[in-house]
C-alpha cells in the first residue's frame, strides 16, 4: 500500500508588496502518494509555481505544514533545505540548465559533488544514468553537441544521479517540439513506472494528460484534484515515427 511522500496541511505563503499582502498560497493541503505520477497546473499567478518551490524546499512556507517522507520540513531554512533538497528530490527545469563547457557525464556528476561520492563512484553512477536515459553514446558531448531533447534526457539522468524520492519537473517540454516532447513524456513514464514519484508543473493540457491525476490551482488554492487516465506516450512516440517515415 502507497504511503504519502508529500504531505502538505494548510500551506499557506505570503509576499509583502509595500502595505499589501500577496497571498500567493492560501491555505493549501494536498497529499501525493509515494510512486504517484502528478500534474500540477493552472494560469499564471494561480499558485502552482510556488507550490512546487515549497514541495521542492526551494523556499518555506509563511505558515502551514509539509511532511516530505515523514519528515517536516516547513520550519527549515537554509543548509538544512539544501541538504534535503540534494538527497531527495530531482530537479527538471525547461531550460535543461546544464554547464555548456562540460561533457554530459560531467554535468550528470554535479549533484554528486555535495555529497561524500569518491570521484571513481561519481562517474560509475552518472554514467549509469546516462545509459537509462539512452545516452550511453553521448556521455563526452557538450550540450552544444546535442539536440534539445538530449539535453533534456542529460538534464533527467542528473535530477537521478542522486537517487531521489520524488522528480519535480517545471515545464519540462516547454522548450521542445512536439515530438521530442513526447519522447520526454515517455521517459518520465517509464521512469514513474519503475517507481519513481513523479511532479509535473505545466500549463499546457497535451502534456499533463500524461499524468495519473491532475491538480487545479486558482488564486492560491487548489480548485479540483482528480484522476486521469494517462495517454501512452510510447505509443504516441511510435505513431509519430510512422507518420514521419
Amino acid at each position: 500500500m502507497s504511503e504519502a511522500l508529500i504531505q502538505v496541511s494548510k500551506l499557506v505563503k505570503e509576499y509583502r508588496m509595500g502595505d499589501n499582502v500577496v497571498h500567493a498560497l492560501d491555505g493549501v493541503s494536498v497529499s501525493i502518494d509515494a510512486g504517484e505520477f502528478v500534474a500540477v497546473m493552472g494560469p499564471s499567478g494561480s499558485g502552482k509555481s510556488t507550490f512546487m518551490n515549497l514541495v521542492g524546499c526551494l523556499d518555506a512556507p509563511s505558515a502551514g505544514d509539509y511532511l516530505l517522507a515523514g519528515q517536516n520540513v516547513a520550519r527549515m531554512v537554509g543548509d538544512e533545505l539544501a541538504a534535503i533538497r540534494n538527497k531527495r528530490i530531482g530537479f527538471v527545469f525547461q531550460q535543461f540548465n546544464l554547464l555548456a563547457r562540460t561533457s554530459a557525464l560531467e554535468n550528470v556528476e554535479l549533484p554528486l559533488l555535495y555529497s561524500d561520492v569518491g570521484k571513481k563512484e561519481r562517474r560509475e553512477r552518472a554514467a549509469r544514468r546516462l545509459q537509462q536515459v539512452g545516452l550511453a553514446a553521448r556521455m563526452d558531448h557538450h550540450p552544444s553537441q546535442l539536440s534539445g531533447g538530449q539535453q533534456q534526457r542529460v538534464a533527467i539522468a542528473r535530477a537521478l544521479v542522486n537517487d531521489p524520492v520524488l522528480i519535480l519537473a517545471d515545464e519540462p517540454t516547454g522548450a521542445l517540439d512536439s515530438r521530442t516532447s513526447l519522447e520526454v513524456m515517455a521517459l518520465l513514464q517509464q521512469l514513474n513506472g519503475e517507481g519513481i514519484t513523479i511532479v509535473v508543473v505545466t500549463h499546457e493540457h497535451d502534456v499533463a494528460n500524461f499524468a495519473k491525476r491532475i491538480i487545479q490551482f486558482r488564486d492560491g488554492k487548489v480548485v479540483e484534484d482528480k484522476p486521469n487516465t494517462p495517454a501512452d506516450a510510447q505509443l504516441l512516440v511510435a505513431q509519430s515515427t510512422r507518420q514521419a517515415a
